[in-house]
């Protein structure tokens, strides 16, 4: 064991020393899993299965002309039947004898025992569970000790980064969920129809609240970091949209149609609420999210737009205007005593949103770059078809801290763009984790 232990010290990782298991390698094979349950389920709704064993009927010129043709059918033969004399008599025909027939009685069955009902209820599977198309993280690495090439394709990024891919930036910090909505009957916007699921569970984040979504939508969001001071819902990707399956679509059609949709809603106001408070003048808390903002996307990937505006755009803090409530504070509670005096009885401030609306500009934090196979279409669960680029790693306390893999990224791309190699000097930066 120690031999091979030894043997095995300072070995390339498996994604390089072994190129059929690569994230590469992988997203081929995904890509190629995808197109084929595409045609086949094409080729399911054309019904071709119907036609396969049908064939048209021989010809008249076909028929072999020397093949003898009977004349005698039993068609012919059965009006004449009844003609012919039996060759027996019918009195010699003897009836059977009649066999005994024994019955056996079954013995009385034993009552069966009921069985014991289970206090423990089991908890069924969300049909949301891990329904959301989870993205890997990039596998990056600025070196390659182990190749005598100095390709700049050995920094293990795709080789089809400025033609094939989609690039979605920033991603904002929050919680990936997916939001439906569900038929209901009532004026869109007022009555309850939409629900956040989590990602891993798909259990509900938030209780059902109205939204001007349409019915029978699923949609892939990030509920933002803080929702309760800005009401923000990032709208990632489409998955169904009013019925309509969207997920078998390209990559570019669905932020196309995402954008476009989200565009025609009509505008939600933050409900009106009284509450108190101990501060003089408090902040309005969204009870549920009010603004639907869609995540940008940038299809022009090629190398010096990754450079010049992509990946700052990544980093950049994203103001986006919310529209807020302005609390106004309710007159003093009152109380009147037994003798007739009036005494004030609220000890705190208290205050109502009610009437008027302002508009507040809030900041969004990026937490990095998010980039998707422009052929592949959305599917559930983790895929190497969409990789994940954030702007801080996911170190260990006891690890030292590398660089960050928005700025490997950063630096892969300019190797690219220059033709000259990295000098980081900070080791090996190969991620192949899941984000």
């Amino acid at each position: 064991m120690f031999a091979d232990r030894k043997s095995s010290y300072k070995l390339p990782p498996t994604t390089i020393r072994d190129q059929l298991v690569s994230q590469e390698a992988r997203r081929a094979k995904a890509l190629e899993e995808q197109k084929r349950r595409r045609a086949q389920r094409i080729d399911s709704s054309r019904q071709l299965d119907l036609f396969a064993d049908l064939n048209l009927g021989g010809s008249d010129e076909d028929e072999d002309e020397d093949e003898p043709i009977s004349l005698l059918t039993p068609a012919c033969v059965a009006p004449y039947a009844s003609m012919i004399e039996p060759s027996f008599p019918v009195n010699a025909i003897t009836a059977p004898q009649p066999r005994e027939v024994v019955i056996q009685v079954a013995a009385p069955a034993e009552p069966k025992k009921k069985p014991r009902k289970k206090n423990k209820k089991r908890n069924k599977p969300s049909k949301w569970a891990d329904q959301c198309m989870y993205a890997e993280l990039l596998e990056m690495s600025p070196e390659d000790p182990w190749s005598s090439t100095t390709d700049d394709l050995n920094d293990s990024l795709p080789h089809d980064l400025e033609t094939g891919w989609v690039a979605v930036a920033p991603v904002p910090v929050g919680k990936r969920c997916l939001a439906v909505t569900h038929q209901s009957s009532g004026v869109a916007g007022v009555v309850p129809n939409t629900t956040l699921r989590s990602r891993l569970l798909g259990k509900t984040l938030i209780a059902r609240f109205p939204s001007s979504l349409p019915p029978l939508t699923v949609l892939d969001c990030i509920l933002d970091s803080n929702w309760r001071d800005n009401g923000i819902l990032h709208i990632l990707d489409v998955v169904k949209w009013k019925g309509q399956d969207v997920a078998d679509c390209e990559a570019p059609f669905r932020f196309w149609w995402r954008d476009t949709r989200l565009a025609e809603l009509s505008q939600t106001y933050p409900p009106s609420i009284t509450f108190s408070h101990t501060e003089t003048r408090p902040r309005y808390q969204f009870p549920y999210p009010t603004n639907l903002i869609p995540i940008p996307y940038h299809t022009n990937t090629s190398l010096s737009s990754l450079d010049i505006s992509v990946i700052p755009m990544a980093r950049t803090i994203r103001t986006i205007p919310v529209d807020v409530p302005i609390l106004l504070p309710n007159p003093p509670l009152q109380d009147v005593s037994g003798n007739g005096m009036q005494v004030e009885s609220a000890t705190t401030p208290s205050f109502r949103a009610k009437g008027s609306i302002e508009s507040v500009s809030t900041n969004v934090q990026p937490d990095g770059l998010l980039l998707y196979v422009s052929e592949a279409s959305y599917e559930p669960g983790t895929s190497p078809l969409s990789s994940w680029i954030p702007i801080t790693g996911y170190e260990k306390p006891d690890e030292p801290i590398g660089i960050h893999p928005l700025e490997l990224f950063h630096r892969l791309v300019k190797r690219r763009l220059q033709g000259q190699p990295v000098g980081d000097g900070q080791g090996e930066g190969s991620m192949d984790m899941d984000m």
